[in-house]
């Protein structure tokens, strides 16, 4: 069932480009939870999504897609008249999508070692490992980037290891210098605050967290490849949560 939730994911992102109105069925209009702020809520709300963005000629590219039970979740690519990357998510209930969350950013970078926000491994794989790589990225996420014990960094991360944040570059120094530089107790740069979820399937898992960067309201994606229960590559997306007066649905970001 994996496989064909994945497959309706893709054809229902691509669907943005194509105009396709087949693919929108998987959503289960009775029961979609909507958690982007700046759509209206149910599958009529996504419906009118869509055919505002079909007006921009939108190009869609579904980069990597993976299914942890009953969520699919993909990265992705969007050229809505801006190029843009994002994470979808959505959580399944039998044949049908009834929610879904999402964290889009405008496209930066090539970085300082050459990678984009989207290039490098595809290929998911040691499915055997899904539980522990999803135990080591946790227990990452809530040691170094919520309680900010940076001493601990080598202690996930291996040599070498890839970077596709657009202000960062490949190898452990420069995610040591960034972290050293943005450690001000009083107000750091980045705050990470909370975990809220993580989804895992085989040797790529991606965190979701709340949080604050430079004193706003922000919504962090981060998905990491692993390999010998080591983190070895990165990817995220960094979003600005809008206040909620600005919001259409009052289901929440996360």
């Amino acid at each position: 069932m994996s496989a064909e939730r994945k497959q309706k994911i893709q054809a229902l992102l691509k669907s943005i480009e194509t105009g396709d109105p087949e693919p929108i069925a998987v959503i289960n209009p009775a029961k979609y939870i909507q958690h982007n702020p700046q759509t209206h809520e149910g599958g009529e709300g996504l419906a009118n999504l869509f055919k505002r963005l079909s007006k921009t000629s939108p190009k869609v590219n579904i980069v990597r897609i993976f299914s942890d039970g009953d969520f699919v979740f993909g990265h992705t690519e969007y050229d809505f008249s801006v190029s843009r990357v994002g994470f979808e998510v959505f959580r399944f209930e039998g044949e049908y999508a009834v929610e879904h969350w999402d964290n889009i950013q405008l496209r930066l970078g090539p970085n300082l070692s050459g990678h984009s926000m989207v290039d490098g491994a595809t290929d998911v794989c040691e499915q055997e490992n899904t539980e522990h790589n999803r135990e080591l990225v946790t227990s990452f996420v809530t040691a170094v980037l919520i309680d900010r014990q940076f001493h601990e960094l080598q202690n996930y991360i291996s040599e070498p290891y890839i970077e596709h944040n657009p202000t960062l570059s490949d190898g452990l120094p420069s995610l040591h210098l960034a972290f050293m530089e943005s450690d001000d107790t009083a107000r750091p740069m980045i705050q990470y605050e909370k975990l809220h979820r993580v989804l895992a399937d085989g040797n790529f898992v991606l965190s979701v967290c709340e949080g604050q960067r430079h004193g706003e309201h922000t919504s962090f994606y981060d998905l990491f490849r692993i390999e010998g229960s080591k983190i070895v590559e990165h990817w995220d997306t960094i979003e600005k949560v809008a206040p909620q007066s600005e919001w259409k649905n009052d289901n929440g970001k996360f």
